[in-house]
């Protein structure tokens, strides 16, 4: 079984906030980023390794070959998973991903998106998507950084 020890969705991917304080709070030694357009993107990957921890090795896979090899992870290898929506997290734990519960980081306002918390928009797609991971038993926070409480889960389905 992997030891994955945050599950993260974030439309900036790696950056600075999940470099600087989500790693080092939940120990993280790999980032993987499951993102299927970032699997081919050379330039993208080149710029969140930049951004990522020294001491955490850099993966980009599309979520398929996540959902492939994720169960050939050492033990050792302390995994935070990083996807850019919710439906790519939806994929990953219908596809076997042993995933307890998912960190609702940023999703930002777009057209056809509602402002439902500080920093999370959400449409119609993506509520059914955390709906679907609830029903699943996976469960769902919403929280920017570690040092700040959790905001209120309800808000993303009124």
């Amino acid at each position: 079984m992997p030891n994955i020890v945050l599950v993260r969705i974030d439309n900036r991917l790696i950056h600075g906030q999940v470099a600087t304080q989500w790693c080092g709070v939940v120990g993280a030694n790999l980032l993987l980023v499951a993102n299927d357009e970032v699997a081919k993107d050379k330039m993208r990957q080149g710029l969140m390794k930049m951004a990522a921890p020294g001491y955490a090795q850099t993966r980009f896979f599309s979520v398929d070959k996540t959902i492939a090899i994720i169960d050939k992870a050492s033990p050792k290898q302390k995994i935070a998973i990083i996807c850019e929506t919710p439906q790519d997290v939806l994929r990953l734990v219908e596809g076997g991903v042993p995933i307890k519960k998912v960190n609702i980081g940023n999703m930002h306002m777009s057209e056809g998106k509602r402002q439902v918390a500080t920093s999370v928009a959400v449409n119609d797609d993506d509520v059914a998507a955390f709906k679907k991971m609830q029903d699943l038993g996976v469960e769902l926070e919403i929280r920017r950084v570690p040092d700040i409480a959790s905001e209120d889960i309800n808000k993303l389905f009124e």
